[in-house]
């Protein structure tokens, strides 16, 4: 039984950073895309019709990612001084890390030992 909660706990550990780390390479990888948009459309004195947070539709599976890393990241939600800019999204990804990364690892290690 012992070894069967030892496997749990890693593998959710795994799959829960690695939602929260696909949430936050999403995140980066439309903030890049679109600021370079809309810094050219800046820099030609035109007006913006997308701002660099990104108006863009998500697709389901990006929704359903973020959505999942939100829930597993809502105890910091609050911390950051703006939600859905660059430190909100490094303090959830550094949360996840610390709490479900080394944490659950932490005590699957420490089951397994005691086992």
């Amino acid at each position: 039984m012992p070894f069967l909660l030892v496997k749990a706990l890693r593998v959710a550990s795994i799959v829960i950073c690695l939602i929260v780390a696909c949430s936050f390479l999403l995140f980066a990888v439309n903030q890049t895309s679109t600021a370079s948009g809309h810094q050219q459309e800046l820099l030609n004195g035109q007006p913006s019709a997308q701002t660099a947070s990104g108006a863009k539709h998500a697709s389901g599976l990006r929704q359903a990612v973020d959505d999942a890393s939100d829930e597993l990241t809502s105890p910091v939600a609050g911390l950051a001084s703006s939600p859905g800019d660059w430190s909100d999204h490094a303090i959830r990804l550094a949360f996840a890390l610390l709490v479900y990364g080394f944490g659950l690892g932490y005590l699957a290690r420490v089951l397994r030992v005691h086992a």
